[in-house]
């Protein structure tokens, strides 16, 4: 990792504590925590009387919200918040890396490849191997593996289906979220429902999970969020880095930090079994060689 990533994490690290903390946090407290991630840079110069006024919240809650994150008190917030605001954090509007009318092309490029950067930095450091290799162990001995999401988190369950279903034959998208609890309803002890959601947080989520339980399914959740009421239920759960503001609704960078855990999960798979795995997909090169031109 360069030391440039390295920095970015250092600086960044106040914004995964929010993260880690966010379902936490009463919904006042939330308020404040969603202006301080998707607007940094202004919030460095406001008092904490100014923080309360633009979140509509009284000062005891920007008080509790600093304690909760580990901050003696609000001017140890704003250092953090300073200490940031260079590096490149999620827009307010609805474009990422706070790129503007005004920058130019290269501007922009080098604003876009900074954040995505920083999104794999990010969820490089927070993967843990023991829950790395617990998912693989889960995928591999699975029957039947069932990709799942909602909307742009349903596109990363496609992502995942056609990745693994390189070399594996029993992984499965599947999109709608009624047939959805049909299969779990109907799933075996021992498969796995691999399911995306970067909130963590969704209706279908949530109505999908006391489904699975029943069935002894295991469910892997991929998400932003580690304390969401999903995550309080999965069996597993893998984190990934990126920090969208409310506007963006599927960066970019949270599908490119999900593409890069998958392909870590992956990798972990096949790596114990190579023979198998370079079988497979010489199979599948010869079988799709008449389709080539």
């Amino acid at each position: 990792m360069t030391k440039k990533v390295e920095e970015n994490i250092s600086e960044q690290n106040y914004l995964m504590k929010i993260n880690d903390i966010y379902y936490e946090l009463t919904s006042s407290e939330k308020r404040v925590a969603d202006i301080i991630i998707s607007n940094a840079s202004r919030v460095q110069h406001m008092t904490a009387t100014e923080l309360s006024k633009e979140c509509n919240v009284a000062n005891a809650t920007i008080s509790r919200f600093c304690n909760k994150l580990g901050c003696r008190n609000y001017m140890e917030l704003r250092v953090s918040i300073g200490q940031s605001a260079t590096s490149h954090e999620a827009s307010e509007g609805p474009i990422t890396g706070k790129v503007t009318p005004d920058d130019t092309i290269a501007e922009m490029c080098s604003k876009i490849y900074h954040i995505e950067v920083d999104a794999i930095a990010m969820t490089h450091e927070l993967v843990k191997p023991d829950q790395i290799k617990m998912a693989a162990d889960y995928l591999r001995r699975a029957q039947t593996v069932l990709c799942m999401g909602q909307g742009g988190s349903m596109i990363m369950a496609e992502e995942a289906a056609g990745l693994f279903g390189t070399t594996y034959p029993n992984f499965y998208a599947v999109t709608d979220d009624h047939t959805q609890i049909s299969r779990a309803a109907i799933a075996c002890p021992g498969d796995v429902i691999l399911y995306f959601s970067y909130s963590g947080a969704t209706k279908e989520l949530m109505d999908l999970l006391p489904v699975a339980h029943t069935r002894k399914v295991i469910v892997i959740l991929i998400t932003r969020f580690p304390n969401s009421p999903g995550a309080q239920l999965a069996d597993l759960v893998l984190q990934c880095g990126a920090n969208e503001s409310a506007l963006q609704l599927g960066s970019a960078e949270a599908k490119i930090a999900q593409i890069c855990l998958l392909e870590i999960i992956h990798t972990e798979m096949c790596r114990h079994d190579m023979k198998t795995i370079g079988e497979r997909k010489q199979a599948i090169r010869d079988a799709l060689a008449c389709k080539h031109m």
